[in-house]
Formats: C-alpha cells, sequence, structure tokens
C-alpha cells in the first residue's frame, strides 16, 4: 500500500484546492470499491438514475447525468450486456428508447452500495457522524449553487 504523504507546506490549503485533492482520492477508492461488483462509477450512475427516477426516456437519463448522447449508449450498451438495464422501444414514439433498471440492476447496484459505504467509511475515517453530516450538507448546498449536483444530491 502507498504511503499517504501530507502536503507540503507551501501549498494554500484552500477549500477548492483540498475538495479536488478528496475528490481525486474519492474517484480512486470508490472505483477500487467498485471493481469486484464489475461496475465502474459511470455505470453506477445511470443505475443510481434509474432506481431513483425510474423507467425513463434515454435522452431524459442523458439529461439527468449531463451526458453526451453517443456516451450514454456506449454506457447503456454494457448495462443492457450486462443485464443490469432494460431498453426498450417507447410504445408512444418509436423513435425513442425507454431506459429501466432490471432486477439484476438492482441487486449489483445495492452491492455497489455496500462496497461503496465502505470506502467513504474509510475516506471519512478522521471525522465522527455530526461532522460527516454537516460536511455533506455543506458540499450539497456548495454543489447546487455551482450547478453540479444534477442527479445526485438528495431531494433531485
Amino acid at each position: 500500500m502507498e504511503a499517504k504523504l501530507a502536503p507540503p507546506a507551501a501549498l494554500p490549503a484552500r477549500a477548492g484546492f483540498l475538495l479536488a485533492q478528496l475528490g481525486r482520492a474519492a474517484i480512486r477508492s470508490f472505483s477500487d470499491a467498485l471493481a469486484p461488483t464489475g461496475l465502474k462509477p459511470p455505470h453506477t450512475a445511470v443505475l443510481v438514475q434509474l432506481r431513483a427516477r425510474g423507467a425513463m426516456t434515454q435522452q431524459a437519463l442523458g439529461d439527468v447525468l449531463g451526458k453526451d448522447p453517443s456516451n450514454l449508449v456506449a454506457l447503456l450498451n454494457d448495462l443492457e450486456e450486462a443485464g443490469l438495464a432494460v431498453r426498450r422501444r417507447d410504445p408512444d414514439d418509436r423513435r425513442r428508447h425507454i431506459v429501466e433498471l432490471s432486477r439484476r440492476g438492482a441487486a449489483r447496484l445495492e452491492d455497489a452500495e455496500r462496497a461503496l459505504a465502505a470506502a467513504q467509511d474509510e475516506l471519512l475515517a478522521g471525522l465522527d457522524e455530526d461532522e460527516r453530516a454537516e460536511l455533506e450538507r455543506l458540499l450539497t448546498r456548495a454543489a447546487r449553487a455551482s450547478g453540479t449536483a444534477a442527479g445526485w444530491c438528495h431531494g433531485d
């Protein structure tokens, strides 16, 4: 395991810099945690939205996730091939596809969420429960104010 080095004293302790550093650590940690489930973070994001919002058009899903249509198609192809999502033609407009979470996808998402919760616990081990709740509240507020919260924050 790699040794964790403290940032040099010359680096500014600015919130944005610290968030970027923590974000990189979170991405690595979450990707590693998801590996045994066979999912990657973008696939997980799709499954989270399908569970939260139910069946929806492919275009609406792309809008929620802020994904380019061709990138979304690639993700959906992977998920459909693995049996985790289902695409079907919209009976009201045959040009559109409806996407929904499969039972297998829901079960895999539960596995992924357990793995992600363990990774988050490790990432935030230096904070107690109240501090974690406050951090989440503040980050949610900042993300919403900056327009980066789409599809992820509670209550979206």
